[in-house]
This record gives C-alpha cells, structure tokens and sequence, in this order.
C-alpha cells in the first residue's frame, strides 16, 4: 500500500501475563501488576515517541471480577496509586487519558481519581490514551442494541461509529496481545474488525520497546486491503 504507516494510528493491547510473570519468578502475584504497572509507563512512553495516535489498554475485563477478592482490591489500589503519580507526567507529555467501562461498580475513590486525571489531561493532543476498566464488548453491544431497540430506532442504524454508548473508539489498526494467548477475549470486538493482530509468547511485565518496534515493522509490513483489490486502489 502507498501511504502505509510505520506505526499503526491506533493501537490496542491486551496486557496479559502478570501473574504468571510473577509465578514463574517464585513471586506473588501481586508483584507481576507492579511490575506490570511500570511497563505501562515505558509502553506508553515508547508508543508517544513513535507517533502512535491512540492507545487502548485492557486492564481490567469484566470476567475480571471473578478472581479472589484480595487481588481485585490490590489492582484498584494499584490503579489509583499508578494513576497518581503518572497524571503529572501525562499533562507534561500531552496525553489525554479516558477511562471506558462500567464505574457504577467500581470503588467510589477510584471513579473520583479517574475523573480528576481525565478532567487535567483532557486539553492532551499528541496522544489519546484509553483504558479499559470493568469493560465487556459483547455488554457494551448488548446495550446499544437494547437502547436503539428502546428507542424504536431500526437495530442496523448504528451510523459512522459503532454500537457503545458515550465516545465512539477509532478503529484498531493493530491489537497486540502478550502472554502467548491467542483470543481477543472481549476486547474492542466491535472496532478491531479490521484490525490487524499480533500476539507474543512475552508475559506483559518483559514487553521491551524492542518488542514493540518488531510488531511495528511487521505492521508496516502488511498489505491492508480492507476488502478491496490492491490492483484498485490508488497509487
């Protein structure tokens, strides 16, 4: 393709493999979210100065909930603390920061701090960062389809962005998963449609800038076509 990006305008990743960072180190799991937690700050870090648009992180699904009850309040403890000291730093560099997903079941201190980071970072523009908090797709489908049904308005009629309430996410260029899974579980079905995916045998704590450069260039690398005929296109 002529016009084809060195990095994608759009990124997506699911951040997984922390705990199992930490077991395979003989570690709790709680330390593989710290240390998690850190590598969110050089993937974004890294992500801004490759001149990604949009990132889109998932960390906290709402299959989430089923895990032991210490370790859900250690992640929301981790995200307020993390959130704390990092809102400077986003100001800083320009980043707007959004957080998507349910908040009616959330910690009511933790609503109040992502409302505060995304209140001072809302006049970012070199990068919007997003993050996944209590976020089910299939839900978030489920419900537009129940209010376009309540509002008698035709299922199909969903216009130019998508079927979620409140803001319309971009489309994923490319979802990158860590932790040697191979499944989406949940994340972004509506707006990865056509996005290209990369998954790596990398627990997310060892996600490098090395790592995402390769992803990068295999991106870069690929013939998007979305359904047309490269002969077709414009050159």
């Amino acid at each position: 393709m002529s016009d084809a990006r060195k990095v994608p305008g759009h990124l997506a990743i699911i951040m997984d493999g922390n705990g199992r960072w930490a077991s395979r180190l003989g570690r709790p799991r709680w330390m593989g979210h710290v240390r998690g937690a850190h590598t969110v700050k050089e993937v974004v870090s890294h992500c801004v100065r490759a001149g990604v648009q949009h990132l889109t992180l998932y960390a906290f699904s709402s299959d989430n909930w089923k895990r032991p009850r210490e370790e859900v309040g250690f992640l929301f403890d981790l995200f307020a603390s993390h959130l704390d000291r990092q809102v400077d730093a986003l100001v800083r560099n320009r980043i707007r920061l959004s957080i998507f997903g349910r908040r009616d079941r959330l910690p009511a201190e933790l609503v109040q701090a992502f409302a505060m980071a995304e209140a001072r970072t809302a006049g970012g523009t070199r990068m919007h960062l997003r993050v996944a908090v209590d976020y089910s797709s299939r839900a978030a489908i489920e419900q537009a389809f129940a209010q376009r049904f309540t509002e008698r308005t035709a299922a199909h009629e969903f216009g130019a962005g998508g079927p979620h309430g409140g803001e319309i996410l971009p489309p994923v260029d490319l979802l990158l998963r860590t932790g040697g899974e191979r499944r989406l579980s949940d994340f972004l079905l509506w707006e990865s449609a056509y996005a290209e995916l990369a998954f790596l045998d990398v627990n997310f704590p060892d996600l490098t800038s090395e790592h995402l450069d390769q992803v990068f260039a295999d991106f870069a690398s690929r013939d998007r076509r979305f359904g047309g005929i490269k002969e077709m296109q414009k050159v």
